[in-house]
C-alpha cells in the first residue's frame, strides 16, 4: 500500500483520508478480525495516517488514540462500532455484523445494535433523498420511501387565501423566536401542533400564487419542527420533518430554503460526529444556494463546511471555506434576506469563526486558540437574551479555549458563566456541546478551579 496515494491523494483530501484498499491487507485483516485496535492504529500510523486524523475520524481525543497505540484494549461495542464507521472499515471485518448471536454476545441487546445500524442506513437514505431533491436525480442511491406517516387530519378548509398563509408564516416566526431564546424543548409541541393544522391546507383549493407560497410556508414550518426535534434529541423525527421540508421547498421552487434545510440536517450529522455525511449535505446545500443567487445562504453553507473539515482535521480546507464564508457575507444583501436566514448576522459569522478554530485547536494545533478566543468573545458580547442558547454554546467553547491555553482560572470562570447561562434552557444539545469543556476540565483536576468546574459540569449532567 502506497502511503502517499492512500493519505494524500486529491480524493482523500476531499473525502475520506484512508483508501478502502487499506483494509484488504493481510496484516490489517488479522488485526481487525481480532479487534486489536492498537494494531489497527499502528498499521495506519505506519502508512502515514496521523494520530490527529485517527482521532478526528473516530471521535476520540488524541490522548485516547495515544493510549490505544500504547496497548489499551477497546472492548465496548459502541466504541468499536464508532471506530469502524469512522475509519470506513466494513463492520463484518471486525465481527460486528448484526446477527442475533453477535448481538447477545457483544452487548446483549439486539434492539440497541439495530438502532445503531439503522442510523447509518438512515443517513445514507436522507442523503439520497436530498440529492434527488437538489439535483433532480438520485445521485447517491435510490429514492427513499415516505419519511413519516401522515398526521391525523381534521376536515380541511374548502378554500384558502393569502391571509391564511400569512398566519402560518407569523406563527412560524413567533415559534422560531421561542426556540432561539429558550430551546426546542420549550416550543416543539406547539410547532408540531401548528404543523398539523397547516398541513390541512394542502388539501384546500387556492389560486396558484397562494399554493406556491403555502408550500414554502409549510416547508419552513417543517424545517422548524425538524430543528426543535433535533434540539430535544429526537433525531428520527427531525429527519422526517427535514425530508418533508425539502419536498415542499422544491414544490415552492424556493432554492434558498432548500439550502437552509440541507444546512440544518448537516448540523444534525455534525452533532452525531459524522462530518463526512454532514459535508455532503452542506455541499448539496451550497449548490442550491448558488442557484438561488443568495450570497447569505452560500455564506452559511461555507461556514458549516469549514466546521466539517475542521472535525476531519483538514486545516487547509477549513480555513479556505471560512474565508469564502466571510467574503460571501460581505457581499450579501442583508436588508432583503429570507426570514429563515436572518439569524446569520455578523455576530454569527464571528461565532462560526470561533467554533471552527476551537475544533482546530483541539484536533490540529492548540495555537488556533489565538483566533478562536477573540472571535468567540466578540460573538458573546453581541448576543442578546433572545439568543440565549447560542450564547451558551459560545461561552462553553470560549472556556474550552482558555483551558487549552493554560489559563485555567479564567477558563473556569467562563465555564461557570456557561453553566449559569444554560440554566432554564430546554435544549438537549447543550450537554453535548459542553463535552469538550468537561473533558478539558477533567484533565486538569489537579487544579482546584478546574476540579470545581468539572464537578459543576457533572452536577449539571446529572440534573
Amino acid at each position: 500500500m502506497d502511503a502517499n496515494k492512500t493519505v494524500h491523494s486529491p480524493e482523500a483530501r476531499q473525502g475520506h483520508p484512508i483508501s478502502p484498499e487499506a483494509w484488504e491487507q493481510k496484516e490489517m485483516r488479522a488485526a481487525l478480525a481480532a479487534r486489536e485496535i492498537s494494531g489497527v492504529y499502528r498499521l495506519l500510523r505506519r502508512e502515514g495516517v496521523s494520530q490527529r486524523q485517527i482521532a478526528a475520524m473516530t471521535g476520540q481525543s488524541q490522548s485516547e488514540v495515544s493510549e490505544i497505540l500504547k496497548g489499551r484494549q477497546v472492548m465496548a461495542y459502541d466504541v468499536l462500532a464508532r471506530i469502524a464507521d469512522g475509519l470506513g472499515v466494513p463492520r463484518g471485518y471486525m465481527g460486528l455484523a448484526y446477527d442475533e448471536a453477535t448481538a447477545v454476545s457483544v452487548v446483549g441487546a439486539v434492539d440497541e445494535q439495530q438502532a445503531e445500524e439503522d442510523e447509518s442506513v438512515k443517513r445514507r437514505k436522507f442523503l439520497a433523498h436530498a440529492a434527488q431533491v437538489t439535483m433532480g436525480a438520485a445521485v447517491f442511491g435510490p429514492s427513499s420511501e415516505a419519511w413519516a406517516s401522515s398526521p391525523a387530519r381534521t376536515p380541511a378548509p374548502g378554500r384558502i387565501g393569502m391571509t391564511d398563509v400569512r398566519q402560518v408564516e407569523a406563527a412560524t416566526r413567533a415559534l422560531r423566536a421561542l426556540d432561539y431564546q429558550y430551546g426546542g424543548g420549550f416550543c416543539r409541541d406547539a410547532v408540531v401542533a401548528q404543523l398539523s393544522w397547516g398541513q390541512q391546507m394542502l388539501e384546500s383549493s387556492a389560486i396558484d400564487v397562494v399554493k406556491s407560497r403555502l408550500f414554502v410556508a409549510l416547508a419552513d414550518l417543517h424545517s422548524l419542527a425538524g430543528w426543535t426535534s433535533f434540539d430535544t434529541g429526537l433525531v428520527d423525527s427531525a429527519r422526517g420533518h427535514f425530508a418533508n421540508a425539502l419536498d415542499l421547498a422544491k414544490q415552492g421552487e424556493n432554492h434558498p430554503l432548500v439550502a437552509n434545510v440541507l444546512y440544518r440536517m448537516g448540523r444534525v450529522y455534525l452533532h452525531q460526529e459524522a462530518p463526512n455525511d454532514a459535508l455532503k449535505l452542506f455541499q448539496l446545500g451550497q449548490i442550491a444556494a448558488q442557484e438561488s443567487g443568495s450570497e447569505l445562504a452560500v455564506s452559511i453553507l461555507c461556514a458549516n463546511e469549514a466546521w466539517a473539515y475542521a472535525m476531519m482535521g483538514n486545516e487547509e480546507q477549513a480555513r479556505k471555506l471560512l474565508g469564502r464564508s466571510k467574503d460571501e457575507f460581505e457581499r450579501a444583501d442583508l436588508k432583503n434576506v429570507e426570514s429563515w436566514a436572518k439569524f446569520f448576522d455578523e455576530t454569527d459569522v464571528y461565532a462560526m469563526i470561533g467554533t471552527v478554530h476551537t475544533v482546530l485547536a483541539q484536533e490540529v494545533d492548540v495555537a488556533h486558540t489565538k483566533y478562536a478566543i477573540p472571535a468567540l468573545t466578540r460573538a458573546i458580547d453581541a448576543y442578546g437574551d433572545d439568543m440565549a442558547r447560542s450564547k451558551t454554546f459560545n461561552l462553553s467553547a470560549l472556556a474550552t479555549n482558555h483551558l487549552l491555553e493554560g489559563d485555567i482560572d479564567h477558563g473556569a470562570k467562563v465555564g461557570r458563566a456557561a453553566l449559569d447561562a444554560a440554566d432554564g434552557l430546554k435544549s438537549h444539545r447543550i450537554k453535548d456541546r459542553m463535552k469538550p469543556l468537561k473533558a478539558e476540565a477533567d484533565r486538569r483536576r489537579n487544579n482546584v478551579d478546574a476540579r470545581d468546574l468539572a464537578d459543576r459540569i457533572n452536577a449539571f449532567y446529572a440534573a
